[in-house]
Formats: C-alpha cells, sequence, structure tokens
C-alpha cells in the first residue's frame, strides 16, 4: 500500500509504504545508494578537495520546514527506538571539536593543507585562529538532530559531552595517521551508512534533514578515503585489516573497529531494534561498501597525481 501522508513530497527514497516489509525497505536503500553514491558524484566530491584546499566553501544546506516534522513521517521503526537512534547519534556527533583538533595534530606533520581543512590552524598557544572547513559543517549537525528530536519528543534534550581520544602520537608520523586515518574514514562510513538507512525509514521534512547530513558525511568520507589512497598507495587490504581488527600495543590505544561498532550500535540501542531493522542496517553497511570499494578500484595512480600532486609513497610498519 502507497503512502500518501503528504504527497506533495518527494520521497527521496522512491516508493513510500505504510508498514513495508523488509524488501521494501531494501529497494528503498538500493535506490538511495543507486543515488548518492554514484561513482561520478564520489569523483566530483574528491576533485572537489584541492580547491577547498586553496578556497574553503562550505556547502549551503537546503531550507527545511522544520515545523512540519512530525511522527508520521517515521517508518516501519518503533518511535521509541527511533529517538533513542538519535539520542545515540548526538552522542557520537557532539564532540566535534575533539574531533577535528585530533586529526588535525596527526595530520599538519604530514600534510598541512589537509590539517587546515580537518581542524584550521592554533596559534603558538594552542588558540584556534582558524576553524576548519570540516569542522564547519559538521557541527552543524548536532543542532539538527536535537531539533528533530524535540519535535518529536516534544521536549529538550541535554547533550553531554563524552571524552574523546585524543592526540596520541609515537615516533612514527606516518605510521601514526595511516592508523588514525583508518577509523576516522570508518567512523565516517558509519555515520553515512547510519543516514542513509534513516533517509530509507522517514518521509517529508524529516527525511530532508537526514539527506544534509548523509550529504556531509559522504563528502567527508570521500575526501579522506581518497586522499588516504593517494597518500598511502602502496597498502594492502590484508594490512589494512589487521590494523582495524588489532590494538597493536599496551601504549598504543586504538580502538578496534569491531570495538568501534560496538560501542556505535550500543548507543543506537540496537538491543531494542527488530530483526528487519538490524538486516536492513547490515544490507546499508554491505552495500555500501561495496560501492565504495568499485569507486576505490577507480581511482588510479596518473587520476590521484593529477588531482592532488605527486605523493612519495609512505611505508608503514607492520601491525
Amino acid at each position: 500500500m502507497v503512502n500518501t501522508l503528504n504527497p506533495l513530497h518527494v520521497d527521496l527514497a522512491g516508493k513510500k509504504y505504510s508498514n513495508p516489509h523488509y524488501f521494501q525497505i531494501q529497494h528503498r536503500i538500493t535506490s538511495l545508494i543507486n543515488n548518492y553514491l554514484t561513482i561520478e558524484k564520489l569523483n566530483h566530491r574528491l576533485e572537489d578537495l584541492p580547491l577547498q584546499f586553496e578556497n574553503p566553501r562550505s556547502g549551503p544546506w537546503k531550507k527545511i520546514d522544520w515545523s512540519s516534522i512530525n511522527r508520521e513521517q517515521v517508518i516501519s521503526i518503533n518511535l521509541e527506538v527511533f529517538l533513542s537512534i538519535l539520542v545515540g547519534a548526538i552522542d557520537t556527533e557532539a564532540p566535534i571539536r575533539d574531533y577535528t583538533q585530533t586529526s588535525r595534530q596527526y595530520l599538519e606533520k604530514i600534510h598541512p593543507q589537509m590539517a587546515r581543512f580537518v581542524g584550521g590552524f592554533t596559534n603558538e598557544d594552542g588558540n584556534i585562529q582558524e576553524v576548519g572547513l570540516w569542522e564547519k559543517e559538521e557541527r552543524q549537525h548536532t543542532p539538527a538532530l536535537i531539533k528533530v528530536y524535540s519535535q518529536l519528543k516534544g521536549e529538550k534534550i541535554t547533550v553531554k559531552l563524552r571524552t574523546v581520544r585524543g592526540y596520541i602520537p609515537t615516533d612514527d608520523p606516518h605510521e601514526d595517521l595511516y592508523r588514525h586515518g583508518l577509523h576516522r574514514v570508518a567512523t565516517e562510513y558509519g555515520a553515512a551508512c547510519l543516514y542513509l538507512w534513516l533517509m530509507a525509514h522517514t518521509t517529508g521534512a524529516l527525511q530532508d534533514v537526514f539527506e544534509q547530513l548523509l550529504i556531509d558525511e559522504i563528502n567527508h568520507m570521500t575526501k579522506f578515503w581518497g586522499f588516504g589512497v593517494w597518500l598511502f598507495p602502496d597498502i594492502s587490504f590484508l594490512n589494512v585489516g589487521n590494523i582495524l581488527v588489532k590494538t597493536r600495543s599496551q601504549d598504543y590505544k586504538c580502538n578496534s573497529l569491531l570495538r568501534t561498532l560496538k560501542r556505535m550500535m550500543e548507543k543506537l540501542n540496537w538491543k531494542s531494534w527488530t530483526l528487519t531493522n538490524k538486516a536492513t542496517l547490515i544490507f546499508t553497511f554491505i552495500y555500501t561498501m561495496h560501492r565504495l570499494m568499485a569507486w576505490t578500484n577507480s581511482l588510479t595512480p596518473d587520476y590521484l597525481q593529477e588531482l592532488l600532486g605527486k605523493q612519495q609513497s609512505l611505508s608503514i610498519l607492520n601491525p
């Protein structure tokens, strides 16, 4: 049955359903991935990076009718579970300043331009003199999610900033950046998948909000991912896997990808999700990664060098 809650609003995920089953949600997710994650669009995001090095400018959000957001725009998710997902997303998004400054510190010895894009720059006393473009765009996310929560719940939420693991350098800044960069990409990938999945489970103005969040996350993920492929062209998939799933040593407190995903799902109240909700999110992760790997295979050395310049391959120690 087609949902006609808002016939004037074009649903960005395709056909709307009042009570969709697994395959209908999967179809909506596939439609979104096929639209927002084409190789052409990912290339465009990456090709924007050197332009942002020279003249950083954030992209404007489209106009959103915040007052029209309502509970009927949530599709096939229990409302309390949906609200708990919002709380988890707010918890993850909120400490953006800590994220950006940590990444800036890992980057500034290797690539000052990318460090500025991520975290701006500071004076000799460590005070921020310019906010990075990544931070300018990402810091819009928490207020947007808070607005959505307040509109649906009818009450405000108090944000509690959690502690973020800071800059922990070793004697090898290249390896430090590589390990940190993998986790930064993994975080952006996880956020992109979540917002894409939420777009498939919403409609109307509520869906518009998640679209803007998704666009930002894809933009940042693509830039970080492509930059990493350019900077570390000789890294094997096996080495990536080893670094992601292992902790190097007791003195290098680097969360594994599995631990990161576990924490993410705990924050999103995973235990309360239905089997269909869980299955469709897993499908989102898998199909999105499939698309990203196809894009990665298209990033030839000549293309990356033409885009970002000639870069000497950086060696990475085995974990």
